[in-house]
């Protein structure tokens, strides 16, 4: 580009801004060229659902993707989508329900943890974190489903992997690389994503009042069970309340276990796992796919924690190990629930230091799994790692991202202290 054009360009006129909001990936690579050479901290945004996950760091410029956004192709008989990264998982989700598709990992919606109000974000943020709902254990998470990507690394170049069909090659896996890395490799700016049908019917199992260690029995039977559940979670009693429904009429904690498919099939998994779990008549109740919808979408968007003030963790552990997570951290006073069978803990904290949650992650690890903060105080959270991550995998990571930006302008320090 010669200097008349950059002078010419809205871009290059509009520099000292501190906010961009290009509209092609041309600006969006010249954007980050530019702050590359200039030695410029960008921070990638777009419709903030995530916003708050993850350290604070310090960033001149922000990139705005919200205006880089729009369904490039969709072929609905070849089960995937392929869509500009600023573009709403609202958007994309009212495009495939025409023609009865979702997406199978069932994008987690933090708005309401953060504003109250519904906010699913961007496909280019869901992709970046990674977070999914309670499909999870059955179905994979969100990099399971990311077939191609184009993005921009921190020079300014364009990277591309994948496709739009899934192949088994050797190499390098940039879609399982960059899923999950929160904006700190690439600016992704092109995705193409794997869908499927959505299912004919839904409906969840209901067992009402069972302390934890029977509910992760039956969790555990159910999982494991040939009647194929896709949703499995344990809400203790202090949740009950966020549950009425015509057919919840007992009080204390439940357990949902929810089975898809074709209608007499559902019927009949649903008997055959009330029997393999061997349930009285009195132990459960059955909500129809519309209550059932409901259910899970309460689950995904976290709406038990739509008045939370204070701080969320997200656990993962083994099953084998939930139990004794649970009983070493009752002596903190929280709250929690469980998904994906269990695997998955989201557990609330009225109070919390740095001691605190350093004493709590030294259980997680030990226990084999470990620990994001979603939410934290935000006088302890530059004094505190938000992701757990150990010493060789952090070397591991640093020379990944010196690989991608080397200058370290994109997200700096998002996900780790000098990354």
């Amino acid at each position: 580009m010669s200097m008349e054009e950059k002078q010419n360009s809205q871009t290059f006129q509009d520099f000292n801004q501190n906010i961009f909001r290009p509209k092609t990936r041309e600006e969006i690579s010249e954007i980050v060229r530019t702050c590359y050479k200039k030695n410029i901290p960008l921070e990638i945004s777009c419709l903030k659902s995530k916003h708050k996950i993850g350290r604070n760091f310090q960033a001149e410029k922000t990139l705005d993707l919200s205006n880089y956004s729009g369904i490039i192709e969709y072929k609905p008989e070849e089960l995937y989508i392929k869509v500009k990264a600023g573009t709403s998982i609202k958007e994309i989700t009212s495009e495939l329900e025409k023609n009865n598709q979702q997406l199978a990992f069932e994008p987690n919606d933090f708005g309401f943890i953060f504003s109250g109000n519904s906010n699913e974000g961007s496909i280019g943020g869901v992709i970046s974190c990674n977070f999914s709902g309670p499909r999870r254990f059955k179905a994979g998470s969100a990099r399971d489903h990311l077939l191609g990507f184009q993005g921009i690394n921190g020079k300014g170049d364009t990277i591309k992997s994948g496709g739009t069909v899934v192949k088994n090659v050797t190499g390098y896996d940039l879609c399982k690389l960059v899923s999950g890395s929160f904006g700190t490799l690439i600016v992704l700016t092109e995705l193409s994503i794997k869908v499927l049908p959505k299912p004919e019917v839904s409906k969840t199992l209901i067992i009402n009042n069972p302390h934890l260690k029977k509910a992760l029995d039956y969790l555990g039977t159910a999982l494991s069970s040939s009647t194929d559940p896709s949703g499995g979670v344990f809400y203790p009693e202090y949740f009950r309340k966020n549950f009425i429904f015509n057919d919840l009429t007992q009080e204390g904690a439940l357990i949902g276990i929810r089975i898809e498919g074709p209608l007499n099939s559902v019927d009949s998994r649903i008997e055959k796992l009330c029997k393999e779990i061997d349930l009285l008549n009195n132990e459960f109740s059955i909500l129809d796919p519309e209550q059932s919808n409901i259910f899970w979408n309460k689950t995904k968007k976290l709406e038990v924690f739509s008045k939370l003030k204070s701080n969320l963790l997200r656990i993962v552990v083994p099953v084998s190990q939930t139990f004794d997570v649970i009983q070493k951290l009752k002596s903190y006073d929280i709250n929690y629930f469980l998904d994906w069978g269990g695997s998955l803990i989201w557990l609330q904290l009225d109070q919390i230091s740095v001691k605190t949650l350093k004493e709590i992650k030294d259980i997680i690890f030990n226990m084999s799994g470990y620990l994001t903060a979603i939410k934290i105080e935000e006088d302890i959270k530059a004094s505190v790692d938000i992701f757990t991550i150990d010493p060789i995998k952090y070397k591991i990571s640093e020379k990944i991202k010196k690989s991608f930006d080397s200058k370290r302008i994109l997200n700096p320090g998002k996900m780790y202290s000098g990354i």
